[in-house]
């Protein structure tokens, strides 16, 4: 079959690396699978994925002509873009509820983000927590496929960067440090002010240092980070939004634990007390005592480690994951009724109009109001000598 796959973004990422992964399985079983895109990618932004290359690339535009057994959209963006591609069926893998990217007072961009869960598509998803959403808000059931491991790679024994030093606990913090909602510059903060005596930082951000880091580890291939999963024994990850998200995972592996907020799809693998310390969201003081516990705990520590290893041998690899996620798309493509791209390219119309007509709307009430506000503003100034 042929297989036409959304990608936003080639760059470092978890997201971007699920992808990927089902994407060569499927390349490896038959299947033809091109990677659309909007831009072109060049190869050499794929340097952290070593089979990424191995799939055929195309921009949205040189696809056009083309025609595909089954296209499936992996960002709610693109999923507005998806009929301009001629398919047999369309299929959309959520890997998160996308809407919760953006700022509540984004509601015009959030509720756009939801409204792809409306189109005529059918689903698979990562996260027990995605498929009951959709099923709850728009009575759609999903497939649902974890994610896997790469059990080759992620493992407690191989190189380390730096050893583990008894009695001395190093931190590992992760992700982008320029993304709002995976809270990074906070999360370091709030362990440095632990007694925490390390803290290190593996980042998909282009920076060489970040302040009150120890060492910084920028853009890495994927095969080079399990050598500082290795080095750490405990990742504090402390994001507001996931699917499911990988890295306290990756770190089991490699034989630490984790403290993470109680954030979406962190109940997947993560058991408060058992291999992990999970700490009600926005709870600062809380975060800063599970650290320093760690350090002070030399017990809890070994439990916890001992547990997250024991999780980490019952989590499935890349190839169960990529293999079921391979058989639902081929269940799909057998099912008798096909796509109908033309209701794909008018419902999708309809919702982008929709976000326009709100967008324009707030826009004309923030310039009607803007002088009244000025004249309030004036008003305050000169009555109660308010400054603003």
């Amino acid at each position: 079959m042929k297989w036409g796959i959304f990608l936003g973004s080639a760059t470092v990422g978890g997201g971007t690396y699920v992808i990927f992964q089902h994407a060569v399985y499927a390349h490896e079983q038959g299947e033809e699978v091109t990677i659309l895109t909007e831009r072109p990618v060049n190869r050499e932004e794929l340097f952290w994925h070593e089979d990424a290359g191995k799939l055929v690339w195309k921009t949205i535009e040189e696809a056009a002509e083309d025609s595909y057994d089954v296209v499936i959209c992996t960002w709610w963006r693109l999923v507005y873009e998806a009929y301009r591609i001629k398919a047999k069926r369309y299929l959309y893998f959520v890997q998160s509820v996308e809407s919760r990217f953006y700022a509540e007072s984004e509601k015009p961009l959030r509720q756009l983000a939801e409204a792809t869960y409306m189109l005529p598509m059918k689903m698979i998803t990562e996260a027990t927590w995605i498929r009951d959403y959709l099923y709850e808000h728009y009575n759609k059931k999903p497939v649902l496929v974890h994610n896997g491991i790469r059990k080759d790679v992620y493992c407690e024994n191989g190189i380390c960067t730096a050893p583990r030093e008894p009695g001395r606990l190093r931190v590992l913090v992760e992700g982008p440090v320029d993304v709002d909602f995976k809270n990074v510059p906070r999360t370091i903060a709030l362990c440095r002010e632990s007694s925490a005596d390390e803290i290190w930082l593996l980042t998909a951000s282009d920076i060489d240092v970040y302040p009150g880091v120890d060492r910084v580890f920028s853009r890495v291939p994927i095969h080079e980070t399990p050598s500082i999963y290795r080095s750490c024994d405990v990742i504090v990850k402390l994001s507001y939004v996931e699917g499911m998200f990988g890295p306290p995972l990756e770190m089991f592996h490699c034989g630490g634990t984790a403290v993470t907020y109680d954030v979406t799809g962190y109940d997947e693998y993560i058991i408060d007390g058992y291999n992990g310390l999970v700490i009600r969201r926005d709870d600062e003081t809380a975060v800063v005592e599970a650290i320093n516990r760690l350090k002070t705990e030399q017990k809890l520590l070994r439990k916890l480690k001992a547990g997250a290893l024991e999780t980490a041998g019952r989590w499935i690899d890349w190839n169960t994951s990529s293999q079921r996620f391979w058989q639902a798309v081929s269940d799909f493509c057998k099912e008798k009724a096909p796509a109908d791209q033309i209701v794909m390219e008018k419902e999708s119309k309809f919702h982008f109009a929709s976000y326009v007509i709100a967008e324009d709307y707030l826009n004309e009430l923030k310039r009607i109001r803007k002088p009244l506000y000025i004249k309030l503003c004036d008003f305050i100034r000169k009555k109660f000598g308010v400054e603003f």
